[in-house]
């Protein structure tokens, strides 16, 4: 007679073991991103930060929570995975960052079929880099290994932010007014937005192909990580007033700018000031996209808008041109409407 072997949890999917070894592997990356806040290390049921808010007369915490869509398909198709990661934490600290907020601490949840722990690594390390270039601490995540959910070499991406501004210093738009100056801040790419549309009409001319004008595939150009605007932004925030900032994400222009205003103005933003990268053009021209429905989806090449007084404007571009290497554009005014807040479009 057969005896039946006991069943583990191996048997069912669930490599144990495998989560361990990732777990020992990303501990030196995430303590190379650990601030004076941070007690404790990477491993506790839950993670401990103490944030320093003496200087504040009123401390606020500011959090977000955010993931990169289908981008990670593009990841997946050229099968690279260490700059992931760095878009992960990207659209949600730039999100806190709206607020004036400084991004105190970061956790990541990654589900997937079967964990390969090489790539888990690789995406692991991208979100350390990230939580550096933002000036976060990488505290704590969970990575998920689920059987039958996901496809076969594929993961799902989720961040946690957690950021700190004094209610004084709060931005939250009601200080702008009429003749008040649109920043806009350059994008690196299409950062996490739009890749549903991007990818069903630049995948049917492969993600190896040249992109005229650019030294770079489809492919690459889909995969360059999003920018982190934390250090630049709150460079400017402490040498002059920011009254309004908006993250251009999932909604383009159109949707994000307007979440920053005040009732009783609109954003008049002038498209020829500023140099769209080549990779939009070939998206719309690929699918004969109408120009609204670009500015809709996209961020065209404008990732973080600032907006200032006229008097600060000069102020706010040194800094980041000087101190960050940024070159800023002016790129509308804000104007008064009858109307809800929104963006107007103009030559």
């Amino acid at each position: 007679m057969n005896e039946k072997l006991p069943a583990t949890y191996a048997d069912s999917g669930v490599d144990i073991e495998a989560g361990n070894e990732l777990v020992r592997r990303i501990k030196p990356l995430a303590q190379k991103t650990f601030t004076s806040g941070v007690l404790g290390g990477i491993g506790g049921f839950g993670a401990l930060f103490r944030p320093e808010w003496k200087s504040m007369s009123d401390p606020v915490l500011v959090s977000g929570a955010d993931g990169v869509g289908t981008k990670l398909k593009v990841a997946f198709a050229l099968n690279r995975h260490d700059t992931i990661g760095q878009d992960l934490v990207a659209m949600n600290v730039n999100d806190v960052l709206c607020a004036g907020a400084t991004p105190l601490f970061f956790l990541d949840y990654l589900g997937t079929g079967k964990l390969e722990v090489g790539v888990a690594e690789d995406v692991i390390r991208g979100v350390a880099d990230g939580c550096i270039k933002a000036g976060c601490a990488l505290i704590g995540g969970e990575t998920a290994e689920l059987p039958s959910l996901y496809s076969d070499g594929e993961y799902d991406l989720a961040g946690f932010c957690v950021g700190i501004v004094d209610r004084p210093k709060i931005v939250d738009g009601t200080t702008v007014q009429t003749g008040d100056v649109i920043l806009g801040l350059p994008s690196s790419g299409l950062h996490s937005n739009g890749y549903s549309l991007a990818r069903k009409l630049l995948e049917p001319l492969r993600l190896n192909t040249q992109i005229e004008g650019l030294n770079s595939t489809i492919g690459e150009t889909l995969l360059v990580p999003t920018t982190i605007y934390v250090k630049p932004v709150l460079g400017v925030l402490e040498t002059v007033q920011i009254k309004a900032m908006s993250h251009i994400t999932g909604g383009g222009f159109y949707g994000n700018i307007p979440r920053a205003l005040p009732p009783g103005t609109k954003a008049v933003i002038r498209r020829d000031s500023w140099t769209i990268p080549p990779i939009f053009g070939l998206i719309q021209l690929t699918g004969n996209v109408e120009e609204r429905e670009m500015f809709t989806t996209f961020n065209m090449g404008i990732g973080f808008v600032l907006v200032v007084a006229p008097e600060d404007l000069e102020k706010a571009r040194d800094v980041l041109r000087i101190e960050y290497s940024m070159d800023a554009q002016v790129i509308g005014k804000i104007e008064a409407t009858d109307e809800l807040p929104h963006v107007e479009l103009v030559e």
